[in-house]
């Protein structure tokens, strides 16, 4: 079960049952870096993960960015213990195995552990990147690497050092 409420902050606090499936969104992301700490679980590498979305900018901003060639793309590079979460939100995994392997895996690095993978899961559920199902995810949408579900993504620049297509 799913619960809003607005802090002064603004941002989503929630709380909810360990028995929901936290889900990444279909969004382009990709896999670089060496392999760092992860429990032997299928998708789940340990590299640090970069998700990549279009800007959208309108009126001024658009003209700004076109004179002064800024990038059309936004980019975000997680650290270790967010990659290894995105991983796990692949739609199979309910909220108290996340946690389970999270803790596993990082130890007192990682505790609270519910707090703090609850806390994560906030994040990307208010930046857009991530949902609470109430069951497993079973082919509704992509969450695999390298998708654009925009359509409107050039290729990932060489300079990102991702590795290449996974399957």
């Amino acid at each position: 079960m799913l619960y809003g409420d607005t802090s002064i902050l603004g941002v989503l606090l929630m709380r909810f049952s360990g028995d929901v499936f936290p889900t990444r969104v279909p969004v382009w992301w990709g896999r670089r870096g060496v392999v760092g700490p992860h429990p032997d679980v299928k998708g789940v590498t340990g590299k640090q993960i970069v998700i990549r979305h279009p800007k959208t900018l309108s009126g001024l901003e658009a003209i700004l960015a076109s004179i002064l060639r800024g990038p059309k793309e936004l980019r975000r590079p997680l650290d270790d213990m967010n990659s290894m979460l995105w991983e796990l939100m692949d739609g199979s995994n309910d909220f108290s195995t996340i946690c389970s392997l999270m803790d596993s895996t990082f130890h007192e690095r990682i505790a609270p552990v519910e707090e703090r993978v609850r806390a994560s899961i906030a994040k990307f559920y208010s930046l857009g990147l991530a949902v609470i199902r109430q069951s497993p995810l079973s082919n509704e949408w992509n969450v695999s690497a390298r998708f654009d579900p925009t359509g409107v993504l050039e290729p990932p620049n060489e300079k990102l050092e991702l590795d290449p297509e996974e399957e």
